[in-house]
Formats: C-alpha cells, sequence, structure tokens
C-alpha cells in the first residue's frame, strides 16, 4: 500500500477522509459497516469517478480517542487504499454543486475573489496568480499541483498537498473558470438607460464602423469642451485620430448613443500589468449635466473591474473638478485631484456599479 497522508496525530472534530475502491457492489457498504464498527458518525459522502474505480470522500466525526492510524488500517483491511485523512469543518459540508454556484456568484460580484473562490471550490491549500509565461503548466507534482490558464496573460496555480486533485474536481473548476469568463466579457454587453430628461441612451463598445458618427459628434462639440478632453487647441477630431480613439491599443471605446447619434465617448485604456487602467470621458455639450457622464463612467469602472483593473487614473486640466465629481456621482471613490490634474480612483474601495436610471 503507498503511504497515506495524515496531518497530524491529535483528533479533530470532523475528518475528511478519500478512499479508493472497486467499483464492486457493497465495497462502500463494507466500508460503512467498518466505521460503525469504530463508532465513527458519517457526516457526508461524495463519489469521485477515477480511472480503474472510485474515490470516495467520507466525512466522519470519529469516536473519541480513535487514530487516523487505527482508521487507515481499518480501511486497508477491507482491500481498500486511504489516500489521505485531513481535518475538515462541518461548515463544509454542503453540496458540491450548490458549493460551486454559491462560489461562483461571489466572484461574479467581485472578480477580484476569483482565485480564493477556485481555492474554496478545489478544497485547495493555495491558489495563485502568476505570469502565463511563469505558469508551468507541465509541472504537476503527482498531480498535487494545476495549472488553469484564464486569459492570455495569466494562470492560476492552484496547490493541495492532502490530496492530489481527481479529474472531476479539474472539470468542476473549468466551468466555474469559464461561467467567470463568461460574466466578465458579457459586462461589455449593450446597455439601455434613461437619462434624466427621460430620453433613452444606449452605452455600446465603440467600432471602427462608427467612426463617421463620432467624427459628427466632435463636430458639435465647443472648442471649450474639446480642450477639456485633449488638452489642445481643436475644431474636429483628425480623421487619423479616429481609429486609435475607437479601438486604443489594448483598451476599448464606449459609446453613448441615442438613436443613431453618438452623444458620447468614453475610453478604457490598461497600463503594462492590468492592475491600473487610464479612463477618459467626452459628451458633446447639449447632453451634459444630464447624467451621461456618470453612466459612462459608472460603465467603463465595471468593465474595468470585470477585467482585474484594481484603479483608474484620468487626467483633467489642473484646477478642473468635472471628472473627479461625475466619479463620485457614478458611486466611485476619487481621490481629490492632485495638482498637476491627475485624478486616482481605487476600484476596491466602493464596488464599481452603474445605476439602472441616471
Amino acid at each position: 500500500m503507498p503511504q497515506v497522508v495524515v496531518e497530524d496525530e491529535v483528533s479533530s472534530v470532523v475528518w475528511r477522509v478519500r478512499i479508493r475502491m472497486d467499483d464492486h457492489p457493497g465495497m462502500l457498504a463494507r466500508i460503512a459497516i467498518r466505521m460503525a464498527d469504530l463508532e465513527c458518525n458519517i457526516l457526508g459522502l461524495n463519489v469521485l469517478p477515477v480511472p480503474g474505480g472510485v474515490l470516495d470522500e467520507v466525512v466522519i466525526r470519529p469516536a473519541t480517542g480513535l487514530t487516523k492510524e487505527q482508521l487507515v488500517a481499518a480501511i486497508q483491511a477491507e482491500g481498500c487504499e486511504c489516500s489521505c485523512i485531513t481535518d475538515a469543518d462541518v461548515r463544509e459540508l454542503v453540496d458540491a454543486s450548490a458549493a460551486t454556484l454559491t462560489a461562483a456568484a461571489r466572484a461574479v460580484d467581485d472578480p477580484s475573489r476569483r482565485a480564493e473562490v477556485l481555492r474554496e471550490v478545489l478544497t485547495a491549500d493555495l491558489v495563485t496568480v502568476v505570469p502565463l509565461a511563469e505558469a508551468n503548466p507541465a509541472r504537476v507534482e503527482g498531480g498535487h499541483r494545476v495549472v488553469f490558464a484564464v486569459d492570455g496573460e495569466t494562470a492560476l496555480v492552484a496547490r493541495r498537498r492532502w490530496a492530489p486533485f481527481v479529474q472531476l474536481e479539474l472539470t468542476r473548476a473549468e466551468a466555474l473558470l469559464a461561467l467567470l469568463d463568461g460574466a466578465r466579457r458579457n459586462v461589455s454587453s449593450p446597455l439601455a438607460l434613461t437619462c434624466a430628461d427621460g430620453a433613452a441612451v444606449v452605452l455600446r463598445e465603440g467600432k471602427p464602423a462608427d467612426a463617421e458618427a463620432v467624427s459628427a459628434m466632435h463636430a458639435r462639440c465647443s472648442m471649450t469642451t474639446l480642450f477639456a478632453r485633449y488638452h489642445t487647441g481643436m475644431r474636429t477630431m483628425p480623421r487619423r485620430w479616429l481609429h486609435r480613439l475607437l479601438v486604443p491599443p489594448r483598451g476599448m471605446s464606449l459609446l453613448a448613443v441615442c438613436g443613431r447619434e453618438v452623444i458620447g465617448v468614453g475610453q478604457l485604456i490598461p497600463g503594462a500589468t492590468g492592475e491600473i487602467a487610464e479612463v477618459s470621458l467626452l459628451v458633446e455639450d447639449g447632453w451634459q449635466r444630464n447624467g451621461v457622464g456618470t453612466a459612462l463612467m459608472g460603465r467603463l469602472a465595471e468593465i474595468a473591474a470585470a477585467r482585474g483593473c484594481r484603479r483608474l487614473v484620468a487626467v483633467s486640466l489642473p484646477g478642473r473638478d468635472g471628472i473627479y465629481r461625475t466619479a463620485q456621482r457614478a458611486g466611485l471613490a476619487p481621490e481629490p485631484p492632485e495638482e498637476e490634474g491627475l485624478l486616482r480612483i481605487d476600484l476596491e474601495a466602493a464596488g464599481a456599479r452603474v445605476l439602472s436610471e441616471l
């Protein structure tokens, strides 16, 4: 028999026991009878199919004075392999599917908790976030280490000393991460809002095909509005800038659209690490003070948070606090602007949200 992982000698209130056995009728009953003879109370059972048999994870309350070595010997006497015994918690006795869905809901609400939620679903000892190039998925450490690629740049590395991961657990974790990725990408879908004056506005991602409408919006803006956004004197948006405005490198643009007209443009451009992103706004004069800028700021903050960004920065003209007040109205927590006009917004200090009505 291979060596069993026994984490300590002191009896705990609850133990988690993993037993590998042949998939034959009556095998589980024999183990249950043996545990009953040792006065162990079975609190939970989870069956994990593995090649050549099954892996039963049993959560028990052991009899007073029973050692883990005695339980291992009893299981081996029935011709089964006890792969590990570790301390557990009665709060973990939740249906696996329900626990996974509950964990997923927490990660959807707060994407920064993705690693924490994955650790919980896998009952792993540790889950760390590393650059994808450094993850080394071939290093499995006998099944005790596994790598999940999150996107093209980062990965989650899970480790569990007390027992190797089995395929059913990995499939469950992959489904969880796929769900979270779908939720993250769905944040960028169009959003319909109602302005303070009752006008209907749609926020959606900008595309190259929007160049004409965005150019027309700039033509309707005053020089004062354009100077506040671009910090240079201009009457219209140069054609050569339009594509970069709509599809910025590594980033995205967000348009506020009423009918066929673009009335506002926001940009989100992540930095090299993705933890900090620059945000900027432009709303044409006739739509200002109607909640459009607030909606754009809130939606961009929500998208940034869903993509793992922790902080936004914005640059305004010194002495101008318009974007600071816009961030406050969007429910964010901006720091007071610095003298040179740099504004910092901590996305973890206040949950990024978008109001359904401006």
